[in-house]
């Protein structure tokens, strides 16, 4: 649990299958002796130890959209033990600014997501983010 514990599990970005959705994230590239120590460890982290299904996606760079490229996603299903599920904009935020795990607290991640996605440009903005920042906003007094 990097943002939570397992009696207080934290939210994290979570991506489920949808043929029609689009996520906005970072790809990276490995190559030579790296690819089979990446895979290595991603296949542990992500799908042993996360429960996480691995997919072949096609990525649109930023800077050069007309030239996809092929990448690997770990992709949850609902059947997964670790994932949360959907809920009220509310209750996800007061969960987040409960929870701490050993990568740190729930809110600092909901917040690097946030300027991420602010990074990204308009085209990025998600609205279920934004309440879920506006939620924080309304309980923490000095945010």
């Amino acid at each position: 649990f990097h943002r939570g514990s397992d009696k207080m599990p934290g939210r994290v970005v979570t991506l489920l299958e949808d043929h029609e959705g689009c996520t906005w994230g970072v790809a990276y590239q490995v190559r030579g002796e790296q690819v089979s120590e990446a895979l290595k460890y991603l296949n542990v982290r992500e799908a042993v130890l996360g429960g996480y299904d691995t997919k072949e996606v096609t990525f649109y760079p930023q800077d050069t959209p007309d030239q996809p490229l092929k990448a690997l996603a770990y992709v949850a299903t609902p059947q997964n033990p670790g994932y949360l599920g959907p809920a009220p904009e509310e209750a996800i935020a007061t969960q987040i600014l409960a929870c701490r795990g050993f990568s740190g607290h729930n809110l600092e991640y909901l917040l690097r997501l946030a300027d991420f996605m602010q990074l990204c440009g308009p085209q990025a903005q998600d609205e279920h983010l934004a309440a879920i920042v506006d939620a924080v906003g309304t309980m923490l007094p000095c945010f």
